[in-house]
């Protein structure tokens, strides 16, 4: 009788073709259940806790060396970012190889949120450990991101692609929120959860307790991508070549790069321009944190959190606005003119001292955010030839991503360790996002 029920449910899957509603929805859940973990861990709640056991320290030792705490973070995760890249085609090759790469990603998944339970334990007294668990945390994550994403084209068809890509960010945008609204009332008012202590440490308290509620939320969520997505697209035999086939894949879409030229200029544009998005969202709190001027640190708490969950739910007008602008005007259009209002807010940025402009920041990054990260995945999936290697592609396309994280958050935390200022990098980001729209506009538009 079992055996029957697991057959039927198979046979359900089987149903479940290209293109249709319900496979895309439980693609884009994916994002619903990841999510949370940039929202809570790298955007608010880590970076709040991490600054407020850190802050009465000037330096922290770390291998024998002092760095500044902001400093510190960022060179973690361009370090981090260094594994994730060489690993990614690593993984990804071998994952399209024997056609299995949702067992990759499930190992990834379960890795991330298995890591940020362990941030229950970051002390600086256990430095190491806390950071061992941040670094895995974040491998998992990205890891995970290569093979999310290289499903698209397999779940969609193109003229799906925009808006499939903007239904994941903005299901990952509400559900992160949510569990950031209970993570809020938790850290507010951890009395209500029989958190005792005085009221910093009852916050912190429950700031961990926080990182095990993400861990949960995304091992749990994740279950109804995991059942509906398919296995995979081949069915290759394991070889003792298969542990360099992802690199010979990378090598292989470098060489096709040349048949195919609009793709080839619109990887570069990528490259620069998310550089500085991606190292803009991964640093923004801490630049909140310590380059805003709060009144106390409940206001700089609550302030931090309610910022980030403005750019969540702003984001999710952005997603849609960005996909519908691409539809009449192009993608290409649509791209340029958000990597120029990235630049002006950067320019913002780095004038603003007080909350309220820390706030009308926040607006301006949620309308753009989500847009200029959806659109771009929709685009590459675009511009990539029709494939079963998806995942091959998708890797390359995650490599170049990483490859400019690791830039970006090395010169960041470069620049703020020698000025002792976040505030001088935001002048970087400004550069790399016109930098970006200028290279964007030698490649044709489409409204497709």
């Amino acid at each position: 009788m079992c055996q029957f029920h697991i057959k039927e449910a198979m046979n359900r899957k089987k149903l479940l073709k290209k293109g249709n509603p319900k496979l895309i929805n439980s693609w884009a859940s994916y994002d619903w259940a990841n999510s949370v973990y940039p929202l809570v861990i790298t955007s608010t709640l880590f970076p709040i806790y991490y600054s407020t056991i850190s802050e009465d320290v000037i330096t922290i030792e770390f291998f024998g060396y002092n760095f500044k705490n902001t400093a510190l973070v960022s060179f973690i995760t361009a370090i981090a970012f260094v594994f994730v890249a060489f690993n990614s085609p690593f993984l990804s090759g071998i994952a399209d190889y024997i056609g299995n790469k949702k067992r990759f990603m499930k190992i990834f998944v379960y890795m991330g949120s298995i890591s940020c339970m362990g941030l229950y334990f970051f002390e600086l007294d256990n430095i190491y450990i806390g950071m061992m668990y941040y670094f895995l945390a974040l491998i998992g994550y990205w890891s995970s991101l290569v093979f999310y994403n290289s499903y698209l084209p397999d779940i969609a068809y193109k003229e799906q692609f925009d808006f499939a890509s903007a239904r994941g960010f903005s299901m990952g945008y509400l559900g992160s929120i949510l569990l950031l609204i209970f993570n809020l009332s938790m850290v507010l008012k951890p009395e209500w959860y029989g958190i005792s202590g005085t009221p910093e440490e009852s916050s912190l308290m429950a700031m961990k307790y926080s990182f095990i509620t993400v861990g949960i939320w995304w091992a749990l969520f994740s279950q109804y991508a995991f059942y509906n997505l398919p296995k995979g697209n081949t069915e290759g035999k394991v070889t003792k070549d298969v542990l360099w086939n992802g690199f010979l894949e990378l090598k292989k879409v470098w060489n096709q790069l040349d048949e195919l030229p609009i793709l080839k200029k619109f990887l570069p544009a990528f490259f620069v321009y998310s550089t500085a998005l991606q190292t803009v969202i991964l640093i923004a709190t801490y630049f909140g944190e310590e380059e805003i001027i709060w009144a106390t640190g409940e206001q700089k708490t609550i302030g931090l959190i309610v910022s980030i969950m403005l750019i969540q739910i702003v984001g999710i007008f952005g997603a849609y606005a960005t996909a519908t602008a691409s539809k009449r005007f192009g993608n290409i259009s649509t791209l340029v003119v958000v990597n120029f209002i990235w630049a002006i807010l950067c320019i913002f940025a780095f004038f603003i001292r007080t909350p309220l402009e820390f706030y009308i920041a926040a607006g301006g990054v949620g309308m753009v955010m989500g847009g200029i990260q959806a659109l771009s995945r929709s685009t590459y999936s675009k511009l990539i030839p029709e494939t079963k290697d998806t995942t091959s592609f998708f890797s390359f396309y995650d490599v170049t991503e990483k490859v400019g994280i690791i830039f970006g958050m090395a010169m960041f935390g470069t620049i703020d360790q020698i000025t002792g200022s976040m505030r001088n990098a935001i002048l970087l980001f400004v550069f790399l996002f016109i930098s970006g729209a200028l290279l964007l506009t030698r490649i044709p538009n489409n409204r497709e």
